[in-house]
This record gives structure tokens, C-alpha cells and sequence, in this order.
């Protein structure tokens, strides 16, 4: 039933913000409000494309990368993310602390929350923490009818390495403590958690 996909350059393409694909299964899967019809060089010709002008650089640095890699240098880089990323799961998992949601082993990302019985920090904490120490790593709530659960999200891209997952488990490893030894049962008001004030 899957009609469209679309995917971007920057996340898996190995190239900076700016470039992404979306492909339809066929003619009549694409909606006609996407296409633009414009009377040029005399006759009606459709178009599917951004209707303004860009720079090409994000494109032609796609088409070297493209080029240069190939499907095996694509299938090695994206490979070892994968595994870079269902280590780092199974080692986040090890602390005790947390409860995976996935894994990293489709995507080179893998998502958690706290554990059951952990009530003296929550994710909102981590990520601030982990902050601290240089890593960006999002907390936050889920869409309505689930917005109980908090997760944090670990995205794993081509230049993370094995020495940088080394690294980030050693500073979540060395702020657990401090977050444990907080009063609990922690609670927090959800427009603080979600960082939305009135």
C-alpha cells in the first residue's frame, strides 16, 4: 500500500542540508496539486519540481558522492552506523536505567526511555545533562493518546565512531549517579517538559 517515499540527502546521503528525493510508485500516485503546468517556450509543459530557484551545490555534491561511493561504499558507510548503533543500545540498555523502544538495527537510530522504577530524573533531565557535557540529544514527548511516554533519540551518522559512542556512554555513565541521588518520585508539569510556558 506504500504509494510514495521520500528520504533526505543530509540524513543518508552523505551530503549537507538541502537536497532529498521523493518518488511515486506511479503516474497516478502523485497528486495533481504537485504538479506545476507552465506555458513555456510556446506549449504546456508539466512540471514536478520546487517552483523557485536554488543553488545547485547541494545536487552536484550528491552526484560526486553518488559517483564516488557506489552502492557498496554506500552499503560499508551505512553498515557500520547500523552496527555503531545497536552497540550503543545494548550498552545504554546494560546501565539498568533505561528501556529501549528500538534498537538501531533498521535505522542507525535507536530511541529510550527510563526504566520502569526510575522515578528520581526523567528523559527532559538526561538531555539537559548530556547537554552539558556537548551532546545534543532530543527529549521529548509522544504524539496525542501516547504523550505518557518520553523518550530520548540517539541518531547515529556517517563520522559517529566507535571512540565518539565510547565517549557519550562514559558522560551518561558519569551523570547517572547525580540523577539518582535526586529527590523522586520525580514529576514534572508537561508544558515545563515540553518547554511550552504560559
Amino acid at each position: 500500500r506504500v504509494t510514495s517515499i521520500n528520504t533526505s540527502g543530509h540524513k543518508y546521503g552523505l551530503v549537507y542540508p538541502g537536497v532529498g528525493w521523493a518518488l511515486w510508485r506511479d503516474k497516478e500516485a502523485l497528486p495533481e496539486e504537485l504538479v506545476f503546468r507552465v506555458n513555456y517556450l510556446g506549449g504546456d509543459m508539466p512540471t514536478f519540481a520546487l517552483n523557485f530557484s536554488r543553488p545547485g551545490a547541494q545536487v552536484v555534491a550528491q552526484y560526486y558522492t553518488l559517483l564516488r561511493l557506489g552502492r557498496s561504499g554506500y552499503r560499508a558507510v551505512q553498515q557500520t552506523t547500523r552496527d555503531v548503533a545497536r552497540s550503543m543500545a545494548d550498552r545504554v540498555e546494560a546501565l539498568g536505567d533505561f528501556r529501549l523502544l528500538t534498537r538501531g538495527d533498521e535505522l542507525p537510530v535507536f530511541a529510550f526511555t527510563t526504566a520502569p522504577g526510575v522515578d528520581s530524573y526523567d528523559v527532559f533531565d538526561v538531555s539537559r545533562r548530556l547537554r552539558e557535557s556537548g551532546w545534543l540529544v532530543p527529549a521529548y514527548t509522544f504524539p496525542p493518546h501516547r504523550e505518557d511516554l518520553s523518550v530520548l533519540r540517539v541518531v547515529c551518522r556517517n563520522g559517529f565512531s566507535e571512540d565518539l559512542a565510547d565517549l557519550f556512554l562514559e558522560d551518561l555513565s558519569r551523570l547517572l549517579p547525580e540523577l539518582r541521588r535526586q529527590s523522586g518520585p520525580h514529576t514534572r508539569d508537561k508544558s515545563e517538559a515540553t518547554g511550552f510556558h504560559h
